[in-house]
């Protein structure tokens, strides 16, 4: 028997000998919370660079199974964390699946020349939901990052005669999903130089521990620091090289999808402006005869789900409910929701149909005067 068990441990992924040998102190209960509500499965990746190697993925479940499916898909820096105000007020009513890619959260973070790439995601999303969690028939709600991987997911998935599973709704959420109208950041550019990305990283890891404080801000400082976040912000930051290169060919995957989206957007994101999802509708989605609607979060910046998350879970529910109006029924029902809508709830926007405008009069324009 003790043999066995020492046989057991020795074979556990690195990750779970270190969270249960006791060397990481939590101290933010809801960073710990998250931790002990979760589990692990082992993730082989699919990127050449890397050689095949296995890394372990955190991901929790919520809610009952019966219910209908969602999966909740997080994006760059952060993790599944992300949607802990969100699941709340869904879990209920849908059976909610999250997990924290290689390089985040409570997962693996290899540093020895590891390529966290999003196609790999992609794959790995295929894994999670038909080997992992089992659904048969889901939800796609991505963010930021996410976003981007859950594009390359759609396309496996629409060029896969067999998938396995169905994906009933897209919901898409604040990113910079298409670079050439984003507002990035000095941080973002400096992951990507070899000077000054090191040396941020460096000057990261030797600031103080948060130790207390806001609890989301705690949570947030401890979730980094598990496995050395820090460092593996350098690495993860990439991402932005793998999307320049692939974003055209990602968002062709939106005007070719049959699937219903509901595109949402917080309005006060000055990192990912408005000028995205506007550029984004009226490129991909607005023509497409698959349901699309367009939500604004008036007073949500780039993280909606925990910023309003009353306000995202409504629309989830709209959407999920059948309560988005063909587009034929778009206008009478943007006046009725806009006079029943509360301030900080989101703005239908709808469909854009330019054309000269023909009205029902007798009356005539002429340039000598009405007639």
């Amino acid at each position: 028997m003790i043999r066995l068990l020492i046989a057991t441990i020795l074979a556990l992924p690195s990750s779970l000998l270190f969270a249960q040998a006791g060397d990481f102190t939590f101290y933010s209960d809801l960073a710990e919370d998250w931790y002990g509500g979760g589990d692990y499965f082992e993730w082989t990746s699919t990127t050449a660079n890397n050689n095949e190697a296995e890394v372990s993925v955190f991901y929790q479940t919520f809610g009952n199974s019966d219910n209908p499916k969602l999966l909740m898909v997080h994006g760059f820096p952060n993790s599944s964390f992300d949607f802990y105000k969100l699941i709340p007020l869904l879990e209920d009513d849908y059976y909610i699946a999250a997990l924290d890619f290689p390089g985040s959260g409570f997962s693996d973070k290899p540093l020895d020349g590891f390529s966290y790439m999003l196609e790999d995601n992609a794959r790995l999303l295929d894994y999670f939901v038909s080997e992992v969690v089992a659904f048969d028939d889901f939800a796609l709600f991505t963010h930021d990052r996410g976003v981007s991987i859950g594009l390359a997911f759609l396309g496996h998935y629409l060029d896969d005669p067999n998938p396995g599973y169905s994906i009933n709704y897209h919901f898409l959420s604040n990113s910079g999903m298409f670079l050439p109208l984003a507002n990035l950041v000095p941080f973002q550019f400096a992951l990507l130089d070899e000077e000054r990305g090191p040396a941020l990283i460096a000057a990261r890891k030797a600031a103080p521990r948060m130790t207390e404080g806001n609890p989301q801000a705690l949570a947030y400082s401890d979730i980094f620091k598990f496995n050395d976040g820090d460092s593996a912000l350098l690495h993860v930051g990439r991402y932005l090289l793998e999307r320049a290169e692939n974003e055209f060919r990602w968002l062709d995957n939106l005007t070719r999808s049959p699937i219903p989206v509901a595109y949402m957007w917080g309005l006060l994101d000055d990192i990912n402006p408005v000028r995205i999802p506007n550029y984004v509708w009226l490129n991909y989605l607005n023509e497409r005869e698959a349901e699309s609607s367009f939500w604004m979060l008036p007073t949500a910046g780039h993280y909606p789900q925990r910023e309003k998350p009353e306000q995202v879970a409504k629309i989830v529910r709209a959407a999920l409910n059948g309560e988005v109006p063909d587009r034929a029924s778009e206008n009478a029902f943007m006046r009725s929701y806009g006079s029943a809508r509360e301030a900080e709830d989101a703005i239908f926007v709808g469909h854009s149909d330019v054309r000269k405008m023909e009205f029902p009069s007798t009356i005539k324009y002429t340039p000598e005067g009405y007639e």
